[in-house]
């Protein structure tokens, strides 16, 4: 039996080869085929694919884990095996004819996917004729299959519900759009459907789904019992604790040996300052960690005794996920100080962490003044919703 720990350690076995293609992973604006077959060589892309198709039907927490540990190599390439192990675990939702499309034909298949319903559909016999154009799909160059939202519609062609709807890579073409600051080797680029048929077994309710209520039969199996909006948020502070993880160690590490410019102090070690903000950092980190990991705790437990999340934990969920991100954010920033205008050198690994950790740490899902929101109105006994996605 695979466990959590021995998956953790694949990913850190990684972590080499992860910097050593770091920099042509965002040269190149996507994760190398090379770095992409090792990580699914070493079944870290199986993480939530179920054990009937050869999966290892993990945990939230083990997802997690492997997450940070594979951006302490590389932020993008994390983040693209983060999306493609949610996204499989998205699919394990669907019905089961559906899942045999998908894992059944291809044990191997993965997964990526874009939630926001920018798209059309019209109603036909069997399913659904859909057409749209979906920023940005994280991984879309490594996938075989993607998940999208859709706004389903009646004969009528009335909207009456919301969709996620999974549909192969052959039906679909892709934009290259993703040209930003950082998370530069993800290759989130668009999506593009044009009248491509999406028939009724590979649709899912998504307001259904908010409320534990999924289409699959396989109702034994644990991590597939999860709660939905608590899994897909706190996925995504997986690759940002590693970014924390991997600034503290660079720059601790070169504080034994870099002076400090205009002072008497030969190295930064022997600063007081610097030994405070350095504490600060590690401290913000731990924090970060702590909030993740009772998230994870609260999902897996739930799912484990078969309850759902009732909304205010979901929020919760939020909340620590936002909370864990604002400060690893907050460390790295402190670090970057620390270690000074070097920071920003082309060839100094901590300028990437800290675009890569700025860029994704803006996602919608993740954003910390939301999610409190969300947890502050849940606590208070507010009824105002400001979003579906708790």
């Amino acid at each position: 039996m695979t466990t959590h720990d021995d998956l953790v350690a694949r990913a850190v076995a990684l972590q080499p080869l992860l910097r050593e293609h770091a920099a042509v992973t965002e040269t190149d604006r996507r994760v190398p085929d090379a770095v992409i077959d090792a990580i699914s060589e070493a079944g870290l892309l199986k993480l939530s694919i179920p054990k009937r198709y050869g999966g290892h039907q993990t945990s939230m927490r083990t997802m997690l884990d492997v997450s940070a540990a594979l951006a302490e190599g590389d932020g993008s390439t994390s983040w693209v095996a983060t999306l493609v192990n949610v996204c499989n675990w998205l699919t394990s939702l669907f019905p089961s004819k559906a899942q045999d499309d998908v894992f059944g034909a291809n044990p191997d298949a993965r997964v990526t996917g874009v939630l926001t319903p920018t798209s059309t559909s019209v109603k036909v016999e069997g399913g659904w004729q859909v057409s749209g154009r979906w920023y940005y799909n994280s991984g879309s160059s490594h996938s075989d299959w993607a998940v999208l939202g859709v706004p389903l519609t009646n004969d009528e062609g009335d909207v009456v519900d919301q969709g996620l709807v999974l549909v192969p890579g052959t039906d679909l073409s892709l934009e290259d759009t993703w040209f930003v600051a950082g998370m530069k080797g993800t290759a989130s680029n668009c999506l593009i459907a044009e009248g491509i048929f999406v028939p009724e077994h590979r649709v899912m309710s998504v307001p259904a789904a908010i409320e534990g209520n999924y289409p699959t039969e396989h109702t034994d199996e644990v991590l597939s019992r999860s709660g939905f909006v608590p899994v897909l948020a706190l996925v995504l502070a997986g690759p940002q604790l590693g970014l924390g993880r991997a600034a503290l160690k660079y720059v601790t590490e070169k504080a034994s040996r870099k002076p400090i410019s205009y002072t008497f102090y030969e190295t930064q070690a022997e600063s007081v300052a610097v030994q405070l903000q350095i504490a600060e950092a590690a401290q913000r980190i731990d924090t970060a960690t702590l909030h993740a990991h009772r998230a994870a705790t609260d999902i897996d437990q739930a799912a484990q005794e078969g309850t759902y999340l009732d909304f205010t934990q979901r929020a919760r969920v939020r909340a620590d996920t936002g909370w864990a991100i604002q400060n690893v954010l907050a460390a790295i920033d402190t670090l970057v100080s620390v270690h000074g205008a070097a920071s920003f050198a082309e060839v100094n690994p901590l300028q990437r962490i800290w675009r890569d950790a700025n860029t994704a740490g803006r996602h919608a899902v993740a954003a910390p003044t939301i999610a409190m929101e969300v947890y502050g109105k849940a606590l208070l006994g507010v009824d105002e919703q400001i979003t579906p996605l708790v």
